[in-house]
């Protein structure tokens, strides 16, 4: 349990530094020296990325999705590398310490106002948000955060879980079948965080 659990490797001014904190620098470390080789040696898996996230956003928005192709992207293919890395040797999962998925969870909440402001204008914006149901839909927004960071958090903590127990009981064989299937729910993970996340965009700027 306690590779399941983040812990301090070093404090920087008596701030603690977590090894999903290392992980999360390694991460985007990773994404970018892959970007970089991969715009060089194959950028046709870059152009597939674009429009695969095209067509997700597309699914969603109605308005010209351009604008919400790198924001949609980015989140995309960080939760994927992040809930995939935990699978090398002596490495932390960064979605496994729910700050990581309460932060991801924040930056979609104020990026949805963002685009919100970009695509009807300040005072488009307030107009339409300023109604008698502000209550109710203040309530849905902050649950909407909580239920992204919960569902991302819980869905990522139990694959490693469930792995955890199988090679402490069965060491060889069903535990290696355990790490496959929790590859890909991290990478499904990844993809439903993306799609709600353009679901959210989609419902305050296109109304």
């Amino acid at each position: 349990m306690e590779r399941i659990i983040p812990r301090v490797v070093f404090t920087i001014l008596g701030i603690p530094v977590r090894n999903s904190v290392i992980s999360t620098w390694i991460v985007m470390a990773i994404i970018v020296a892959g970007v970089l080789i991969l715009r060089k040696k194959a950028p046709i898996v870059l152009e597939m990325l674009v429009t695969f996230t095209e067509d997700l956003a597309a699914g969603f928005i109605k308005r010209p999705t351009a604008r919400y192709v790198p924001f949609l992207g980015t989140l995309l293919v960080f939760i994927a590398v992040a809930n995939l890395i935990g699978v090398v040797p002596l490495m932390f999962t960064p979605t496994r310490d729910i700050n990581t998925p309460l932060a991801l969870a924040l930056v979609v909440f104020f990026a949805v106002f963002v685009f919100a402001v970009k695509a009807k204008g300040g005072i488009g914006f307030i107009k339409g948000f300023l109604t008698p149901l502000v209550p109710l839909d203040l309530i849905g927004y902050f649950s909407r955060t909580m239920s992204l960071t919960l569902r991302l958090f819980g869905n990522v903590i139990g694959g490693e879980i469930v792995v955890a127990v199988l090679f402490s009981l069965i060491p060889i064989g069903i535990p290696l079948v355990m790490v496959v299937l929790s590859s890909i729910t991290g990478i499904l993970q990844a993809y439903v965080f993306t799609v709600l996340a353009a679901s959210y965009i989609a419902t305050i700027v296109d109304n």
